[in-house]
C-alpha cells in the first residue's frame, strides 16, 4: 500500500493514464475516419484541448489551497482509519465516488455551478476528448464536496488518488463506439449511461450523475437507461449563438449577469437566479428541468392511455 499512498501517488496515476488515453483517442479517431462516423471536428477538438489546459492550470494553482482545507478538516476527523488495509481503499473509493455524485448533482441543479459545468455539455460532439472538456473554474470549489470525507477520517491524499482514478475511468465512457456492456451495466457507469447524461432530450436531462458506479443513480432516483427509441441528441438547449472558446466558457455567466441586471428584483430573486435550478425565473416564465420532465411524462402517459 505504500506504493500507492502519498503525494507521488497522483503523479503515478497520470503517468500511466496519459499515454493510455492518447492511444485510445487515436484509435477512436482512426475508427471515426475509416467508418466515416464523423465523431470529431477539428474546432471541437481544439476547444476541448483549450478548456483542458485552462482547467489544468487553475487546478495546479488551487491544489495547495484545496489540500490545506481538507487537511484542516482531517485534523478533527471522527475516525482513525488504517490506510494500509485493502478495505480502507475500497471504502475510500466508494466514499469518493459518492461525494462526486453529489458534487455532480449540484453542478446540474444549482445555476451558479451549472454556469461552470455547462462547458462540459455544450458540445454537439461526443467522443473520448469530450472527457477532457473540463469545467475550467471547478477547482475553485470542488474540494468543498470532498472535505466532509476528510472530516470522517479519510486521508486527503487518498481521497485525491481515488478521485484521480475515478476521473481516468470517467474519461473512457465518453464514446459512441461502445453500445452496451452486458452485466456491467448494472454496476458501473458505462458509455451507454453517460451518453444519456450528455443528452439534451427532455427525457435524459439531469440523469446518470455517477462517475464510476451507476448504483448511486438507481439509489437516489436519477437513473435513466438509454432508450433505443429516443436517440441521444448531444449538446444543450437552446444552442449557443456560436461555439467560440469565450462563448463556450462564459455563455451561462453572461445570461446570469443579464438576469441579475433586471429592475426591481428582491434579494430573494437574486439569490434564486444564482442558486436555484437553471430555468427558474422570478416572473414564472421559465421552466426548470423537473418542470419540463413532469410535462413530458404527463403527455407520454396521456398518449399511452389514448392508444
Amino acid at each position: 500500500m505504500e506504493f500507492i499512498f502519498g503525494e507521488n501517488a497522483l503523479e503515478s496515476v497520470y503517468v500511466w493514464a496519459i499515454p493510455l488515453h492518447a492511444t485510445v483517442i487515436l484509435a477512436e479517431m482512426i475508427y471515426s475516419h475509416i467508418m466515416e462516423a464523423k465523431l470529431y471536428s477539428r474546432k471541437d477538438l481544439a476547444t476541448n484541448i483549450y478548456l483542458a489546459l485552462m482547467n489544468f492550470g487553475l487546478d495546479l494553482v488551487m491544489k495547495v489551497f484545496a489540500m490545506a482545507v481538507m487537511f484542516f478538516f482531517y485534523q478533527f476527523r471522527i475516525f482513525d482509519f488504517n490506510i494500509s488495509t485493502w478495505y480502507y481503499w475500497v471504502l475510500c473509493f466508494l466514499a469518493t465516488d459518492l461525494a462526486y455524485y453529489f458534487h455532480h448533482l449540484a453542478d446540474h441543479r444549482s445555476r451558479i455551478f451549472w454556469a461552470v459545468h455547462i462547458t462540459h455539455h455544450n458540445s454537439e460532439y461526443f467522443n473520448l476528448t469530450t472527457g477532457f472538456r473540463s469545467p475550467v473554474f471547478q477547482p475553485l470549489y470542488r474540494y468543498l464536496f470532498f472535505s466532509p470525507l476528510a472530516f470522517l477520517g479519510f486521508n486527503p491524499w487518498t481521497i485525491m488518488v481515488c478521485y484521480a482514478v475515478g476521473q481516468v475511468y470517467g474519461t473512457w465512457v465518453h464514446t459512441q463506439t461502445i453500445k452496451k456492456m452486458g452485466f456491467l451495466e448494472y454496476i458501473f457507469v458505462t458509455p451507454s449511461h453517460h451518453r444519456v447524461h450528455h443528452g439534451c432530450n427532455i427525457k435524459y436531462l439531469d440523469r446518470n450523475m455517477g462517475m464510476v458506479f451507476i448504483f448511486w443513480d438507481k439509489l437516489f432516483g436519477t437513473f435513466e437507461p438509454e432508450d433505443p427509441n429516443v436517440p441521444v441528441k448531444f449538446g444543450i438547449y437552446p444552442k449557443m449563438p456560436d461555439d467560440g472558446p469565450m462563448t463556450t466558457l462564459l455563455y451561462e455567466w453572461r445570461k446570469i449577469f443579464k438576469d441579475l441586471k433586471q429592475p426591481n428584483l428582491t434579494i430573494s430573486d437574486r439569490f434564486n437566479y444564482l442558486f436555484n435550478s437553471p430555468g427558474w425565473r422570478h416572473d414564472g416564465t421559465g421552466k426548470t428541468v423537473k418542470q419540463y420532465q413532469k410535462e413530458y411524462w404527463a403527455k407520454k402517459k396521456k398518449s399511452e392511455n389514448q392508444s
